[in-house]
């Protein structure tokens, strides 16, 4: 498979309440690594694609143990820069309070200034990270953490754009980042979409570019939407996203859809019960649609890997979605027996 995938955005820890308790509750929280394009990232290598994360982390154990987690993944940490003391900047963390029932779960960010936050477009080596690249990705989320992080996604963006790389950009919209600061989400996402070929949301993503509503209900809802950004966006060529039914904390259903420019796939829907794990279960579903549109698969093909890689997640804990290739293909809906 030649050619490989850059990803690029800030890496994290969650720190998560275990037993499904209130924070209140706890004497001790689990730690993982995480983060929206850290964890495509590591999705995708765990399918067997070659994947470069573009990211800067702390000097210091916190900033060790993230770049660690990155390359067990099978993730590429070349591009992985280390800022020094004195630079200022901390490890970027959020608190995840399990939710159970009819309580849904809840996150407390404490990013603000973090080392990636508190990044200049100089402190990476775009050109490098995207020499012989097949596809660039990154989120919402960048743009999200300030006027800093704006900076940050124009220039990973412009830097695509100039060597000629598709880009996936996954509108991850995130309100309470957003809200913290004077910002104007719909102006910075549309910027960034214009250079899109893949985008990663539905039709209450595209409501927020265009500022404007879609009148239809379920899927004609979604051609709609799509048709409109299709318009609006000539470079962009693909829309995936997921609807969900959340019926409790551990029974959603969910559904997978890809639009094309000239057609449309959506799957039947899948009871999901028993979650392990909800955090991150959107970033499986784009590693799985990004896994067959590497390889050159139909959109049939991308929307039940995705449908497939994002179910697979919720049975596991963590940010990271760790699927091989051979279990992605062996999903069934029906599940759950052992295989031997």
């Amino acid at each position: 498979m030649s050619g490989h995938v850059t990803c690029f955005g800030e890496v994290l820890l969650r720190f998560a309440t275990p037993g499904h308790r209130l924070t209140v509750q706890c004497d001790a929280l689990d730690m993982v690594v995480g983060g929206a394009e850290a964890n495509v990232a590591a999705g995708l290598a765990s399918l067997g694609h070659r994947v470069k994360m573009v990211t800067r982390l702390p000097s210091g154990p916190l900033g060790d143990k993230a770049r660690a987690a990155l390359g067990a993944a099978g993730v590429d940490t070349t591009h992985v820069s280390r800022a020094s003391k004195d630079r200022g900047g901390r490890m970027g963390l959020y608190f995840l309070e399990s939710g159970a029932g009819l309580r849904p779960s809840s996150i407390v960010y404490d990013r603000a200034g973090s080392v990636f936050a508190l990044s200049s477009g100089g402190d990476f080596d775009f050109a490098s990270a995207l020499e012989g690249a097949r596809l660039f990705h990154l989120s919402g989320i960048t743009p999200a953490l300030g006027r800093g992080g704006v900076a940050l996604a124009q220039a990973a963006v412009t830097a695509a754009t100039s060597a000629g790389v598709p880009i996936c950009f996954d509108g991850n919209y995130r309100a309470l980042l957003w809200d913290a600061w004077d910002s104007d989400p719909r102006r910075v996402l549309t910027e960034l979409m214009q250079a899109a070929t893949v985008m990663i949301g539905n039709h209450r993503d595209i409501s927020l570019l265009l500022g404007k509503p879609f009148s239809g209900d379920g899927s004609d809802r979604r051609r709609e939407a799509a048709l409109a950004a299709f318009d609006a966006f000539p470079n962009l060529q693909l829309i995936a996203s997921t609807a969900r039914h959340v019926v409790n904390a551990g029974h959603h259903r969910i559904a997978a859809r890809i639009d094309a420019r000239e057609d449309a796939h959506q799957t039947a829907e899948v009871d999901v019960t028993g979650i392990v794990d909800r955090i991150g279960t959107g970033d499986a579903f784009a590693a799985g649609v990004l896994h067959k549109w590497l390889e050159g698969a139909d959109i049939a093909a991308m929307a039940h890997a995705g449908l497939a890689y994002t179910v697979l997640k919720h049975t596991q804990p963590g940010d990271m979605g760790l699927v091989t290739r051979e279990e992605l293909d062996a999903f069934s809906a029906s599940g759950g027996d052992v295989r031997r």
